[in-house]
């Protein structure tokens, strides 16, 4: 099993591809979650929002304006050296800018990832089987806030294959978000956020986890 590392150097471009559920039923969850805090229904799915390669981080912790932002767990593609690799991310969110420009709010805060990928040749064959998972940590109690398999989401070359139809191939240097699951419970900001990426066939595991520092709003 060849494995990378993604440096944050290394990469190019960054695409976050949102709305990608691959059960209907689930994404219309996550997409109802989200009305709630004022987010506007995307008017098709997938999504592919552009955000500055500067933002994807390894960092063990990121900085925030004000206390309304939230992580999300998901899994990341990085087109390298003309192949895919797959590792795990958190598509960290402003929510309160989500709520009148979500291509902003994309834009508002660090992607945080872990350094090392797999390759997908290694997990083509057992796709679906991959888990993600998630917890936020408030006031040192860490809960679970996400869980489930990746087949809730669009396959890899189906999400590449979308953005390729509208934008041409995936570049080499290239970093795209893969989506995410609903949370358990509301979506609520956290002191900290972990996230991994579990292989239970090949039985191994991405980890990464960041704290959250809020810098103070002055008006």
């Amino acid at each position: 099993m060849i494995t990378e590392s993604l440096t944050p150097g290394r990469v190019r471009q960054l695409i976050i591809a949102g709305w990608t559920g691959r059960d209907r039923v689930a994404q219309e969850t996550h997409i109802a979650e989200l009305e709630l805090l004022g987010v506007r229904r995307p008017p098709s799915t997938p999504v592919y929002y552009r955000a500055s390669a500067a933002r994807l981080t390894t960092s063990d912790s990121i900085e925030v304006t004000g206390d309304e932002s939230s992580g999300e767990v998901e899994f990341v593609m990085w087109q390298h050296s003309g192949s895919l690799w797959i590792g795990v991310g958190s598509d960290h969110t402003d929510r309160k800018v989500e709520t009148y420009n979500i291509t902003v709010s994309k834009q508002m805060c660090e992607k945080p990832v872990a350094a090392e990928v797999w390759r997908f040749e290694d997990l083509q064959d057992h796709w679906d089987s991959l888990i993600l998972r998630s917890w936020a940590v408030t006031d040192r109690n860490r809960r679970l806030y996400q869980q489930g398999n990746v087949n809730a989401m669009l396959h890899p070359r189906d999400l590449i294959g979308g953005y390729a139809a509208k934008n041409g191939a995936l570049d080499d240097g290239t970093v795209m978000f893969g989506g995410t699951l609903a949370a358990i419970g509301d979506i609520q900001p956290a002191d900290r956020f972990e996230f991994e990426l579990e292989d239970p066939i090949l039985k191994r595991r991405l980890t990464h986890g960041y704290d959250i520092r809020k810098l103070p709003v002055a008006g």
